[in-house]
């Protein structure tokens, strides 16, 4: 994986930094796992807009991703290394023996025509391997981490994430999550072994303000330009600064503590994240 910078030979290139995508093998996604996505623009189905700065963008369809990893005992092969324009990470398609094609997301190191698995006994902690915290070694680099038995990953799935297994006492595992959080996590949770790919994302520079508008962002307006009647930053004679920052209910932003003292996780946390 590696960047770029391009020529300026536009005002819009001067700055850009790009993707080289020297791991995607593939430039066109499994027919059979794409479907439609429709724009809302930030609307719901009342057609009120819930969502401020949401609309535009190039057309995009979604691929349908396994983030349940339950075809146990079934070995896979990767076919190829793909882009994927919902999210930042790179998709992997697999084939398992019995024919069955399915995308993954891509763990950094994966190579095509590699084999993986998941399962819950006798599966080797290998980059791309899908396995119950319980069957992991610890201080092993995990990904795409379940928080409930059979949920479905939705922990460290992003461009370049990773948590950390650390300890295993009772019925949990404690792990590092990639905010800097340590938490309890039930062994039953189903991980994968290895970082997630394209850690370069975070090296990306966009260069232009249209770029922004083809993933789909519009401009968004500064509290402090606003009305007293629209924020509580707004207003003033002159440029104003705005008094404390807070949010446009009025809460404090910059690390003011909002989390319920009684929330009922927080008996899992072990650490908070560090500011």
């Amino acid at each position: 994986m590696s960047v770029r910078k391009l020529k300026p030979i536009t005002p819009g290139q001067r700055f850009r930094v790009v993707n080289n995508f020297d791991v995607i093998t593939a430039d066109k996604p499994e027919k059979s796992l794409v479907v439609p996505l429709k724009k809302t623009g930030g609307r719901n189905n009342q057609g009120k807009m819930t969502m401020r700065y949401i609309g535009g963008g190039h057309k995009k369809k979604y691929r349908i991703i396994d983030f349940k990893r339950n075809k146990f005992g079934v070995e896979a092969k990767v076919v190829s290394i793909e882009y994927d324009p919902n999210r930042t990470a790179f998709i992997a398609l697999v084939q398992y023996t019995d024919g069955e094609k399915r995308y993954i997301i891509a763990p950094a190191g994966l190579k095509v025509d590699q084999v993986i698995i998941s399962g819950e006994k006798n599966i080797a902690p290998e980059v791309g391997n899908a396995m119950p915290l319980s069957e992991i070694p610890l201080g092993t680099v995990i990904s795409c981490i379940e928080l409930r038995p059979g949920q479905g990953a939705n922990i460290a799935r992003s461009a370049g994430t990773f948590a950390q297994l650390m300890a295993k006492e009772g019925k949990y595992a404690t792990v590092k999550l990639p905010s800097g959080e340590t938490r309890m996590i039930l062994l039953t949770c189903l991980a994968t072994i290895g970082a997630v790919s394209n850690s370069d994302h975070q090296l990306i520079i966009s260069g232009k303000a249209g770029r922004s508008r083809w993933l789909g962002r519009r401009p968004r307006t500064r509290a402090v330009v606003m009305n007293p009647v629209d924020h509580p930053m707004g207003g003033g004679e002159g440029r104003a600064s705005g008094g404390h920052p807070r949010s446009r209910k009025g809460i404090p932003a910059k690390g003011y503590r909002t989390r319920s003292k009684t929330k009922a996780s927080n008996k899992y946390i072990v650490e908070r994240r560090k500011k």
